[in-house]
């Protein structure tokens, strides 16, 4: 039986799953929550499905060893290339972002015409046109790679004339293609929203799977009863970060993100496990 009171494990390739921890803590703020940012492999949108998978079975193994009671892969490419063979070798729920985005995403769009933004690997996956035609086959999907767009968050360029440019260059052919939803699929772009709007112009609908996905984990852990009702223990350590290499820029950028202080994160050696 699951420990209802045991934490939530969280992952991504970097920072940019902190978008996913941050709706976590609005929407569940009871949950404990260990989170793991692979920051020195960083990205996982450029790698081999084969390489993006051994890399999420080793923090699995870690996030196991933490006792957690669910796991979340705040991550669009873990989700696409992984969360499937992972999911038949372990015996704790595990959900990712990609189905909560779609389902989001399809419910949304009024013309039938929708657009993804990703890594090259999420695109190249395919994962979200699958979901997204199983749910509704009418609806045409248009997939955009945005590979700079992680590295512009990552080193703080949030609103910089850079990011401006870069997002009109990416996005100017969906701009013309007359789509009406657009799906933030990784979780670093959430990050870089007012900027991705600003270009789309107001009619196109933005969705977050990073909300999408908290929702969707809050009804699961509540169909399976093990959600937390009752907030943790003062001093009990709610929230635990760790990541693969320094810790430095990850406080910072974590702080600046987040209304609760990320006091401290520490760093693991994740290929021990």
């Amino acid at each position: 039986m699951i420990d209802k009171n045991a934490p939530i494990g969280v992952f991504d390739s970097g920072i940019g799953g902190l978008t996913v921890v941050r709706e976590i803590m609005r929407q569940i703020p009871n949950e404990k929550i260990v989170y793991f940012g692979d920051t020195a492999r960083v990205p996982y949108g450029s790698k081999s499905r084969e390489t993006v998978t051994r890399f999420c079975r080793q923090i699995v193994r870690f996030l196991q060893a933490h006792e957690v009671k669910t796991i979340v892969a705040a991550c669009n490419t873990a989700s696409a290339y992984a969360l499937d063979e992972l999911e038949k070798e372990i015996d704790i729920p595990m959900i990712g972002v990609v189905k909560p985005g779609a389902k989001a995403a399809a419910a949304a769009t009024r013309n039938g015409r929708l657009g993804v933004i990703a890594t090259e690997a999420t695109i190249g996956s395919r994962i979200y046109n699958q979901y997204i035609q199983q749910l509704n086959p009418g609806i045409t999907i248009l997939g955009k790679a945005c590979p700079l767009f992680v590295p512009l968050v990552e080193e703080g360029l949030l609103q910089d004339p850079v990011t401006d440019e870069i997002a009109r260059r990416y996005l100017a052919e969906l701009i013309d293609s007359d789509i009406d939803t657009l799906i933030l699929g990784c979780t670093h772009y959430p990050l870089i929203r007012s900027t991705i709007g600003r270009v789309m112009g107001e009619h196109v609908t933005l969705v977050n799977p990073a909300y999408e996905t908290a929702m969707e984990l809050k009804e699961m852990l509540r169909e399976k009863e093990i959600l937390n009702t009752e907030a943790p223990q003062l001093g009990s350590n709610q929230y635990q970060f760790y990541v693969s290499d320094t810790t430095d820029k990850f406080i910072r950028f974590a702080n600046s993100i987040m209304k609760y202080g990320v006091l401290s994160a520490k760093q693991v050696n994740i290929e021990e496990y």
